[in-house]
């Protein structure tokens, strides 16, 4: 049995080190699910190959629906594969925000398809809004119009990546159907990869050697 799975934007979710195409081994994160490409499409057109940034769809084998959602990213196993983030950094902005924000504040934050709640585990430090200079140390507090270099947990199994390793390494941040904060993420603390689920396609190449 396979699944379609639509790639909305291949550019992050399969930088790939540049080329998705059939046979390949790829791993879906937070998941750990390692499967076997068995054809890419656009259009309905079946290729043999597809270059990062193409807006495609591909078949996977031996994989059910149950196993994956649709905020888990995929990347090839061999070349930097997707692990789940543990914790991330990121520099962030204060579009809109009435109140303080304080370290423990807790909104919503979308990054690629991800929709996960994110906690501010600390505010690191203060910087300039354009230049991105360090102002002050030690922040207690941010208001609108501020920016910082913040620590960020989820709270949920998630996959992020560095802005300088993949270019949609970008963020908003909601609270109450407001945006309140837009950010990059700058270094991710990523979790050791766990046994998961390897489906039977994969296995074959590996016992013939």
């Amino acid at each position: 049995m396979s699944t379609k799975l639509v790639v909305l934007i291949l550019s992050l979710w399969a930088e790939w080190r540049h080329i998705l195409k059939a046979s390949m081994v790829v791993i879906f994160a937070s998941v750990n699910v390692t499967t076997e490409v068995k054809s890419a499409k656009l259009q309905h057109e079946v290729l043999s190959e597809v270059l990062s940034g193409e807006n495609m769809g591909f078949n996977v084998k031996n994989v059910s629906v149950k196993y994956i959602c649709c905020d888990n990213v995929a990347g090839g196993s061999k070349n930097d594969p997707q692990m789940e983030a543990a914790a991330f950094t990121a520099q962030v902005i204060i579009l809109n925000q009435p109140d303080q924000i304080i370290g423990g504040y807790v909104p919503v934050l979308d990054c690629h398809p991800a929709h996960i709640v994110c906690k501010s585990a600390e505010l690191n430090e203060k910087i300039e809004y354009y230049s991105g200079n360090k102002l002050e140390d030690g922040l207690k507090f941010l208001k609108s119009d501020g920016a910082a270099i913040v620590d960020m947990v989820s709270d949920k199994p998630t996959c992020v990546d560095s802005l300088s390793d993949y270019s949609l390494g970008r963020f908003s941040v909601h609270d109450m159907r407001w945006t309140v904060t837009t950010g990059v993420i700058k270094a991710v603390d990523k979790k050791a990869a766990e046994a998961g689920k390897v489906t039977k396609s994969t296995q074959k190449p590996q016992k013939a050697k």
